[in-house]
């Protein structure tokens, strides 16, 4: 969970307690920060960072608890691995196919909705195959947690397992949703390096991804501001309907360890809210406890 100050990570032993980090998150005081666009990059930098720290610290927990302890190298190798599988899997391959059809003849504006049509199909097909994965079934759950938790918490309810349980666990301000924003500006926006030769075409649409993200950072944001509108409701109906794909609804367990992730948030906000914080000397922290199901 990520608040304006902190993000937390909690993760659930084996014997049922937490282990919690706790990762300040510096304010952006410099103005060009908060500028259209390079927000989205400050952002999505921020996030990516953030992640990494999370999925680190996630594997250490585990590999405490089976007494297997994970090299920084090998997860260094591993993160380099995925990310070239990524790119070869989600870009150069629809790029070559589709660039085969336009060799058959198919106009550019043709070639380019098939390419972007066999994106989508392989990420839709991507999350459809690893949802019959057991563990990547647990993380949809906990996925689904941290939607309820955070519909909860908006709404004005108490954080209890009870309460949230009763809660939605789609949001508009979703990875899966922000993902089909990508496909649909990224669409857009590559029209403009469609006349390049294929290998061409494939290093602008690598190189012009950070752009493509802070765009469909900036629409995201604006479209989930505007949610009450019955209008937004309906042009974002498609997105949210994929998050059905990547959520699903949490046990009890799971809706613990979210609100567990997301009070400290909470907390620390309203402690800055209160009393500015120092942004100089922060240090993060691992902190254990209890669960209070």
């Amino acid at each position: 969970m990520r608040g304006r100050r902190q993000a937390t990570v909690v993760v659930r032993r084996s014997d049922g307690s937490f282990a919690r980090l706790d990762l300040p998150i510096s304010p952006r005081t410099a103005s060009w920060q908060r500028w259209p666009l390079l927000r989205g990059f400050v952002a999505l930098a921020e996030a990516f960072t953030i992640g990494r720290k999370a999925l680190d610290f996630s594997a250490s927990v585990v590999a405490a608890d089976d007494d297997e302890q994970v090299h920084p190298l090998a997860q260094a190798l591993i993160f380099v691995v995925t990310i070239t599988i990524a790119i070869g899997v989600f870009v150069v391959l629809p790029s070559l196919v589709a660039n085969f059809i336009g060799q058959l003849g198919a106009p550019v504006l043709l070639r380019e909705v098939i390419e972007a049509l066999i994106n989508l199909a392989l990420v839709v097909a991507y999350i459809v195959a690893i949802r019959h994965i057991p563990d990547i079934d647990r993380v949809f759950g906990y996925h689904g947690a941290e939607h309820k938790v955070i519909n909860a918490y908006e709404a004005g309810l108490p954080l209890t397992v009870e309460s949230v349980r009763q809660c939605s666990r789609i949001h508009p301000r979703c990875g899966t949703s922000f993902l089909l924003a990508v496909a649909l500006i990224g669409f857009l926006i590559f029209l403009s390096v469609s006349g390049l030769p294929v290998w061409q075409r494939i290093i602008a649409r690598i190189v012009l991804i950070p752009l493509v993200a802070a765009v469909a950072f900036e629409a995201q944001q604006l479209a989930a501001n505007y949610y009450h509108l019955p209008w937004v409701r309906w042009l974002l109906a498609p997105t949210l309907a994929a998050q059905y794909l990547t959520t699903r609804e949490p046990n009890d367990d799971m809706i613990a360890t979210a609100i567990a992730a997301f009070e400290p948030v909470v907390a620390a906000d309203q402690l800055a809210d209160a009393q500015p914080a120092p942004t100089a000397g922060v240090v993060s922290g691992l902190v254990d406890t209890q669960p209070t199901v």
